[in-house]
C-alpha cells in the first residue's frame, strides 16, 4: 500500500527496526510529525461527504499507522440492530469478514465494554477472563485480524475498524499506540458527524413522506369522488350496448363519452402517482430562459389557434440555476396551459417575463411572472388552488380539471427550496411569481 504524500518517512521511522544484535531502540519520530500526520487526516476527512470515501480513507490510514496491509470497517447501522462493513480494503478474502455483526455480538460489546484496541498477543495483564474476551478473541482470529480499533463516541460504539494480520507481524510500540488512538479518535469524530448528518437527512426525508402520506388522506377521498361519475358512464353502457348494438348513433355518441372518460380516468391516475411518487430533484446547472423559451415552443401553435397572443421578455442578465429540467418544465407548462384554458372562448394575452431579483441579505434568484389576461379567479378561491383535487375547471369530458396540476406545481417548487405565489382579479387576469434560488457569480 502507497502512504499518503508526506507520510514516508514517518512510516519508517515508525516499524523501521536497527539490527537485533544491537539492542537499539526503535527510531521514534518526533511529536510534531504525529500531530502533522493527525492534522492532514483531519483535514482530509473534512473534505469529504460520501460515507464510502470516508471510510475507506480511515481503514487505509490504520493500516498504514498500525503497518498492516488490508483491513475493514463496521459502522452502526441502528434500524437493522447490527454493524455492517462499511469499507474493506487491501488484499483479504471477503469470506473472512461478514458482511454484518449483531450488537449483541461478543466483539462489539467487548470493545464498547473495554474502549481499548484490541492487539494480537495482548501481555496476560491486558486480558480479561470474560465471556466477552473470549468470543471477542475467537472473532478476531477467525477474521485474522492483528487490532481492532474501536470508534467510541458519548458511550456508544459507532463503528470499529478491523486492521488485518501483516507478515511479518510489526513490533507493538509507543509512537504506533500513540498514533493509532489519535487516528482513531479523529476518525471516529468525522465519523460520528458523517452518521448524524445522514440521521438529519433521513428524518427530513421521512418527513416529508409523512406530509405527503397525509395529503394522500385527502386524495383517497378526492379520487373516489372524481372516478364515481366516469365509472358510472361506462358501467351505464356496459349494461346498454348489449341492447342498442344495432342503433349506430347511440354506439358513436355514448362510445365518444366513454372514451373520454377512460383518458380521464387514466389522467387522474397518473396524477396522483405522480403526486404520491417521492421526487427528488436530479439538480444540474440549467439556463433557465433555455428552458422557458422551449416550453413556449410547444405551446405556441395551440395558443394561436385560441387567438391567444404570447409575448415573452426574458431577461439577458439572468444568473443559471441547479435545477431539475424536466421537473421545471412540468411547472411551467401547467401554468402555461392553465392560463390559455382561462382565455380559451375569448383569446387574450399571455406574458412571460423574468428576471433577477435580490433579496435582503443580498442573495439571487431568479424570477418569471406568468400573466394572462383570462377569467381570473375568486378571492375565496386563491388560498385553496394549491389544495389537492381543488379545481375551478367545470367543463365535461377529457378536459376537467383534476385539481392535482396546480398541488404538483406547488411540491417541486417546494422541493427546488422555490416560492410560488399568485395574484387575480375576476374579469382581469391571474399572474403566477414563481422563485428559484440562483447559483452565486
Amino acid at each position: 500500500m502507497t502512504p499518503p504524500a508526506g507520510h514516508t518517512v514517518l512510516w519508517h521511522s515508525l516499524f523501521t527496526m536497527t539490527s537485533p544484535s544491537s539492542h537499539t531502540d526503535i527510531l521514534a519520530p518526533s511529536p510534531g510529525t504525529l500531530l502533522n500526520i493527525v492534522t492532514q487526516f483531519a483535514a482530509d476527512l473534512g473534505t469529504m461527504t460520501d460515507l464510502t470515501t470516508i471510510g475507506n480513507r480511515i481503514i487505509k490510514e490504520l493500516c498504514e499507522a498500525g503497518g498492516t496491509t488490508h483491513g475493514a470497517l463496521f459502522l452502526l447501522d441502528r434500524e437493522h440492530e447490527c454493524y455492517r462493513r462499511a469499507s474493506m480494503v487491501g488484499p483479504v478474502a471477503p469470506a473472512l469478514v461478514p458482511p454484518t455483526l449483531a450488537m449483541d455480538h461478543p466483539l462489539p460489546r467487548h470493545l464498547l465494554a473495554t474502549n481499548r484496541i484490541m492487539t494480537q498477543g495482548n501481555a496476560p495483564a491486558d486480558l480479561q477472563d470474560t465471556d466477552s474476551e473470549v468470543g471477542a478473541r475467537a472473532a478476531m482470529e477467525s477474521m485474522q485480524a492483528l487490532r481492532i480499533v474501536p470508534h467510541i463516541n458519548k458511550g456508544r460504539l459507532i463503528a470499529f475498524s478491523l486492521l488485518g494480520a501483516a507478515q511479518p507481524i510489526p513490533e507493538e510500540n509507543s509512537p504506533t499506540r500513540f498514533l493509532l488512538a489519535a487516528l482513531a479518535q479523529t476518525a471516529t469524530n468525522a465519523l460520528d458527524t458523517i452518521v448524524l448528518y445522514e440521521d438529519l437527512h433521513r428524518s427530513h426525508l421521512l418527513m416529508k413522506r409523512t406530509d405527503r402520506l397525509k395529503s394522500l388522506e385527502t386524495i383517497a377521498g378526492g379520487f373516489a369522488h372524481e372516478i364515481r361519475n366516469p365509472l358510472t358512464s361506462i358501467k351505464t353502457f356496459i349494461q346498454l350496448a348489449p341492447e342498442r348494438k344495432d342503433d349506430p348513433q347511440f354506439i358513436q355518441e355514448f362510445s365518444k363519452v366513454v372514451l373520454d372518460d377512460v383518458y380521464r380516468i387514466e389522467r387522474l391516475i397518473q396524477e396522483i402517482l405522480d403526486y404520491a411518487r417521492y421526487m427528488e430533484p436530479k439538480l444540474t446547472e440549467e439556463d433557465f430562459n433555455d428552458i422557458v423559451a422551449s416550453c413556449l415552443y410547444f405551446i405556441d401553435v395551440k395558443a394561436d389557434s385560441h387567438g391567444i397572443k404570447i409575448e415573452k421578455e426574458l431577461a439577458s442578465d439572468l444568473p443559471r440555476v441547479m435545477l431539475d429540467r424536466q421537473q421545471i418544465k412540468q411547472v411551467l407548462l401547467n401554468l402555461f396551459l392553465n392560463a390559455m384554458d382561462s382565455m380559451a372562448r375569448a383569446g387574450g394575452r399571455l406574458r412571460v417575463r423574468t428576471y433577477k431579483l435580490v433579496k435582503p441579505g443580498g442573495s439571487i434568484w431568479v424570477n418569471i411572472e406568468i400573466e394572462d389576461t383570462g377569467e381570473g379567479i375568486q378571492e375565496t378561491n386563491i388560498e385553496h388552488i394549491f389544495d389537492p383535487f381543488f379545481t375551478t375547471k367545470h367543463e365535461s369530458g377529457e378536459h376537467e380539471g383534476t385539481g392535482l396540476g396546480l398541488t404538483i406545481v406547488h411540491q417541486i417548487i417546494q422541493e427546488h427550496h422555490g416560492e410560488i405565489r399568485v395574484k387575480s382579479s375576476i374579469g382581469v387576469g391571474t399572474t403566477f411569481f414563481v422563485s428559484l434560488p440562483a447559483l452565486p457569480a
